[in-house]
């Protein structure tokens, strides 16, 4: 297994203010990123060691007004690492807060961390 939350974390830190792997804490210090890795797992064995390993993250935005701008800057982050934008959706909030939730996913060669998109189905 390859880890890349950090490499994650470093590519959208400088965002907004609060970037977490949690649950947002302050809520009036908005835009709130929070990154999540969904899914790590192995894509490919050969010769009972791990060669390929596949990886969906969600990243959730919030904000009081549009999330557009903050989006677009984890867009580019997110993907510059080679991992590909697979869904966007607005989710309704009871809050009123709007929120964005994107998700990325990508398979890289664990030897080199090196992306290979097309091999995510």
């Amino acid at each position: 297994m390859i880890n890349v939350k950090d490499q994650v974390y470093s590519a959208i830190k400088g965002i907004c203010e609060q970037v977490t792997d949690l649950y947002p804490g302050n809520w009036a210090q908005l835009p709130a990123i929070q990154y999540t890795e969904e899914e790590n797992r192995v894509q490919e064995w050969t010769d009972g060691e791990e060669q390929k390993a596949y990886l969906r993250y969600r990243i959730d935005v919030w904000n009081s007004g549009s999330t557009s701008v903050a989006t677009l800057a984890v867009d580019q982050a997110i993907s510059a690492l080679g991992l590909m934008r697979t869904s966007c959706s607005d989710v309704p909030d009871p809050s009123g807060l709007r929120h964005k939730q994107i998700r990325y996913e990508g398979v890289i060669d664990v030897h080199t961390e090196q992306v290979y998109n097309n091999d995510i189905y």
